[in-house]
């Protein structure tokens, strides 16, 4: 793997357990889709492979009772709900069957327009599948209604990121943070700027803009200085910058801050090994 491809990857699972550590929840479709067994559950399928098989088939019989139910009532929202559940239990066990989520969440995020969660499961849903523009207008959708949703905020600088788009990544976070005063007025807590803080470092570091990213670190650290989470992704930085002492100390801040559910976490992070990354003279285009 080429160092710049090793940095990037680095940088995704740190957005994804930032984002974990800041509440948002692991969104089944991805969670279902990237699943690769180990050989040990291999192993164990096969050992098991009646209830596996009994699962899926009462899965498949659910699914077809509830589609059956949405044929005479398009709107009933429980069987929408049993069929969306169903097809992503179907995910997990190892279906690819991603459109089939597709036609319930979009009739959900229309009944449901103020449940999100819908929408964001919608765009992860048709960003599987290469519709990348439908992904994006549902995370906009959510957006719109909550500029501090943390799923579609982190779903949409992935997608952008991923288009090799980082200025608007940039622009979108950085848009968030200067209304975030105004709609925390509004709402009080719909903006959880030490997070966007956060995700908008993780942007610049993404880029090896080491310095901006250290920079936005320091702004969210500022903001809360009880707050573990940018001391947690500085201190990541630096260690990825061969900054070893500089990034132990944080990581034992980090540590010190967070709940206990996360301090094994931290601390695996700490002792982690990694191979430095040069810092550039200037940001790289992508």
């Amino acid at each position: 793997m080429s160092q710049s491809r090793k940095h990037w990857m680095i940088n995704v699972v740190l957005v994804l357990v930032l984002l974990a550590f800041v509440g948002v929840s692991v969104v089944p479709i991805f969670e279902a889709f990237n699943q690769t067994p180990s050989s040990s559950q291999k192993s164990t399928s096969t050992r098991s492979v009646s209830p596996s098989s009994d699962l899926k088939s009462k899965l498949e019989n659910d699914a077809q009772g509830y589609a059956q139910v949405l044929q005479r009532e398009p709107e009933n929202q429980t069987a929408l709900r049993g069929l969306l559940e169903t097809r992503l239990q179907l995910l997990s066990l190892g279906g690819r069957d991603i459109k089939g989520v597709i036609e319930p969440l979009e009739k959900l995020t229309q009944i449901e327009p103020e449940e999100t969660k819908y929408a964001v499961l919608l765009a992860q849903a048709k960003q599987q599948i290469g519709d990348k523009e439908g992904a994006a207008q549902a995370y906009r959708s959510v957006l719109q209604k909550k500029p501090g949703n943390l799923e579609a905020l982190q779903g949409m600088v992935a997608l952008d990121l991923s288009e090799k788009r980082p200025e608007a990544a940039i622009t979108l976070l950085q848009d968030t943070l200067n209304t975030a005063n105004k709609a925390n007025q509004t709402q009080p807590g719909s903006v959880d700027t030490v997070a966007v803080q956060v995700l908008l470092g993780n942007v610049y570091a993404s880029q090896k803009n080491y310095t901006q990213a250290s920079s936005a670190y320091d702004q969210a650290i500022s903001k809360d200085k009880q707050d573990f989470r940018p001391v947690l992704a500085k201190a990541t930085l630096l260690k990825e910058q061969g900054k070893a002492e500089d990034a132990k100390t944080l990581f034992t801040q980090a540590a010190a801050l967070a709940p206990s559910q996360y301090k094994d976490e931290i601390n695996k992070r700490a002792s982690e090994s990694s191979t430095p990354v040069p810092t550039p003279t200037s940001t790289p285009k992508q």
